[in-house]
């Protein structure tokens, strides 16, 4: 995770901030005749933004013909929005190539695993590794920069667009070449190469670096090793044109912080964020709510992730969407309350910028059904009386600008690869997946009202009492060891079926499961018992196994069984076990320990198993604020004091003990006691010290 100041510019020079909450959307001006510019900038002010991102797909508009440059209507929209107060993060155009380069240029067009050429029509048809793509890209990059370096509108560059969100797997020629290098690269031999994919299995050795292709589509199950290191080269691959845009832009404009826009939560899983940290000045992020009950902490989940990236420090909520999306199956508007509270809960998971997708909503094109701040209905509407709502809470909040998210006592793990390789196919069972089994147990701890960050697999593990890393699957031996020193030093460490299973070029560990965490756990698992669906089990205490059990054959004398499997062939074996590990050094403070949880006990199973862990591990109690799971609570500090998020999770309204003084959010309080209105945030500056 990043560390250094120096890569939050946004932050240390105030080029965003603090001071101010920014609060904004995507501007595509072009989509509209000039007279609707005047009412965007009025309804803009009315609303309370103050920046936009400008040009994300102008590209055609902007060089209609190879080398020839059109800026004067960007320019107009430049000085209509500086001279109305608002600010412009400028995007370097270059998501989305006009029809004119892939007509030049057909061999810049991704193709498919199965050898189908992505053409024009949409968006993102370009392949990463294209040397014709990146020089027309760099040139326009360029041209924009030494047009708008000075600029008083400008204060950040946003480079692309969502990188890799639909041509992140390119299986060309120019990918097979790219990929070799970087294989020479990590590997320096074929001997490397051929032990570390395993190549004796199906005759697969290679003698030359140019028999290597990418894992196109195969007559059956492909390498697993070479299927993984081309996930790795691909992410690294999109964020190679990335640094590529941001070096012409770090030549031209050093002093203007620059950024592109994750996507920690969207459909792309693929990319490793926390390797992409030190390629930007400032986190940005996209993230659309899932609906239904569960949104609310899918939502929680994926911002605090995006704010431990981050790494504590304010962060760019870059897209969200002010009700409705236009990509799922059934596209539900959002509930009242439901926009102010999506946005509240980011800020306080560290976003000082709430920014939509986008300012109008288009009335042509592939997303004119995906809602807008101003809707198709206008400005007399649900949404834009929300979204004025939002800007004047958000302006009252300025004071929490610049603070850093309070960390937490407990840590749940995140971990790109184990991400990847766990929901491969010629697995044990195609369920449950690894996003869902972390977010089971994220929601179980808010559940018992527990803070919790949740972390990039590189975080340092003694910043927390408590790591819950579900379905740590991929585990290389440096990995182990750092648990292992973990708990030794105290720490309480908490994981569950499918984990250890795998080093980092995806070999199994060999003498039985959970390999790598063995040893740490002190069991020994014979074999994966997966379930059918509609099949399920039961453990001793009354928890509900689905979709996966294990078979536990060994149990050192040290180790505690803390439930068993109640039924079935299992009948009788240990189900979850524990064993004490060290005692901190020098501090006296109760030993650390390893909990293993051997079966999907689903939110229900991890919550009472949490709650037991609770009578010896203190920071599971879980805050008195939480109203039992009812809220929860989220904390940015700095030396001047904290403020309190006080997120209600329900439909009904909720009255904690929380003092101090409303400053935002839809709440009401006596003083003492703060009531949150159903799906409601109340935000909440208590005047405390931080906790050291």
């Amino acid at each position: 995770m990043a560390t250094d100041d120096t890569t939050y510019r946004w932050v240390k020079d105030g080029a965003l901030g603090p001071g101010r909450m920014r609060y904004g959307a995507d501007y595509n001006p072009e989509q509209w005749p000039r007279e609707v510019w005047d009412e965007d900038v009025r309804l803009m002010r009315e609303a309370g933004v103050n920046v936009v991102s400008l040009g994300i797909f102008s590209w055609a508009l902007l060089e209609p013909r190879p080398g020839e440059w059109d800026f004067g209507w960007l320019d107009d929209v430049m000085g209509l929005l500086h001279e109305n107060g608002i600010d412009v993060d400028l995007a370097t155009a270059t998501a989305s190539p006009p029809p004119w380069l892939a007509k030049r240029h057909p061999e810049i067009l991704p193709v498919t695993i199965d050898g189908t050429t992505l053409w024009p029509g949409s968006r993102q048809h370009w392949r990463p590794t294209s040397p014709v793509f990146r020089e027309y890209a760099l040139r326009l990059t360029r041209a924009l920069a030494e047009r708008y370096a000075d600029h008083p509108a400008l204060v950040a560059w946003h480079i692309s667009n969502e990188l890799g969100c639909h041509n992140l797997y390119d299986f060309s020629d120019d990918a097979a070449r790219a990929f070799r290098v970087w294989l020479q690269d990590r590997y320096a031999s074929l001997d490397a190469l051929n032990e570390a994919w395993g190549t004796a299995f199906w005759s697969q050795h290679y003698e030359e670096w140019d028999e290597i292709l990418p894992p196109r589509a195969a007559p059956t199950q492909r390498n697993p090793g070479q299927q993984l290191d081309f996930e790795r080269f691909s992410s690294d691959a999109v964020r190679d044109h990335l640094r590529a845009e941001n070096a012409v832009l770090a030549e031209v404009t050093p002093d203007v912080p620059r950024t592109t826009n994750f996507m920690v939560a969207q459909n792309v899983r693929d990319i490793d964020y926390a390797s992409w940290l030190y390629d930007v000045d400032f986190v940005s992020n996209d993230h659309y709510l899932r609906p239904g009950e569960l949104g609310r902490d899918d939502l929680s989940f994926w911002a605090n992730l995006t704010g431990n990236l981050a790494g504590g420090r304010p962060w760019f909520l870059m897209e969200h969407a002010t009700s409705a999306v236009n990509w799922r199956a059934v596209n539900p508007p959002k509930r009242p309350g439901e926009l102010v509270r999506d946005a509240l809960t980011h800020v306080g998971h560290g976003a000082d910028a709430v920014c939509y997708f986008q300012w109008r909503q288009s009335r042509a094109g592939g997303e004119r059904y995906h809602s807008g701040m101003v809707p198709h209905a206008g400005a007399d509407s649900r949404v834009f009386r929300d979204v004025v709502d939002l800007g004047a809470q958000l302006q009252a909040l300025a004071p929490v600008t610049g603070t850093r998210r309070e960390k937490a006592r407990v840590g749940l793990v995140f971990d790109y690869e184990s991400w990847w390789v766990s929901g491969r196919d010629s697995h044990p069972s195609e369920s449950p997946a690894y996003d869902d089994e972390t977010l089971l147990w994220y929601r179980a701890l808010l559940d018992l009202g527990v803070r919790v960050d949740v972390v990039p697999i590189a975080a340092d593990l003694h910043e927390y009492e408590v790591v819950i890393a579900p379905m740590l699957h991929v585990v290389p031996a440096a990995l182990r060891d750092r648990l292992t020193a973990f708990v030794s030093a105290g720490g309480h460490l908490v994981t569950t079926y499918f984990s250890g299973v795998v080093n980092e070029n995806d070999h199994v560990w060999l003498g039985g499961y959970p390999g790598a965490l063995r040893d740490l756990l002190g069991v020994t698992v014979e074999e994966f018992a997966p379930m059918l669906p509609g099949e399920t089990t039961a453990l001793s205490s009354g928890t509900v196994v689905r979709d996966w059990a294990e078979r536990i054959s060994r149990v050192e004398a040290d180790v505690e069984i803390l439930d068993t499997y109640r039924d079935g062939d299992l009948a009788g074996a240990p189900a979850v076990t524990r064993r004490q590990g060290g005692r901190a050094s020098g501090t006296g403070s109760a030993s650390g320990s390893a909990t293993y949880v051997s079966a999907a006990v689903g939110r229900e199973g991890a919550r009472a198993l949490l709650q037991r862990l609770a009578a010896d591990v203190e920071a599971l109690a879980g805050d008195a604020r939480a109203a039992d799971g009812a809220v929860e609570v989220i904390v940015r500090a700095d030396e001047r004091g904290r403020y309190l998020f006080l997120a209600n999770r329900t439909d009904d309204a909720v009255t904690v003990a929380a003092s101090g003084e409303l400053i935002g959010g839809a709440a009401t309080s006596d003083g003492a006691t703060t009531t949150i209105e159903p799906r409601g945030v109340a935000v909440v500056a208590d005047g405390l010290s931080v906790r050291s």
